[in-house]
């Protein structure tokens, strides 16, 4: 990981834990940490919070969310 390299915080519930990791490491990390921890079940994710605010980005980025006249 780079100091240009953005961060993105993963939360899991179940262990109470949060952590930050490179954006392109994001899926692997969380897969990792479920299947090794949470025998597969999808606990561990990107903070919601986030998640929202990034989707929101992307859709406003595509246009999705622009005004129809």
């Amino acid at each position: 990981m780079t100091d240009d390299d953005p961060t993105v915080p993963i939360i899991c519930s179940a262990c109470e834990t949060t952590t930050r990791v490179s954006l392109s490491a994001v899926a692997d990390a969380v897969e990792r940490h479920n299947e090794s921890v949470h025998d597969g079940e999808a606990v561990a994710e990107v903070d919601p919070a986030v998640a929202d605010r990034l989707a929101d980005l992307v859709a406003d980025d595509m246009g999705l969310l622009d005004d129809e006249e």
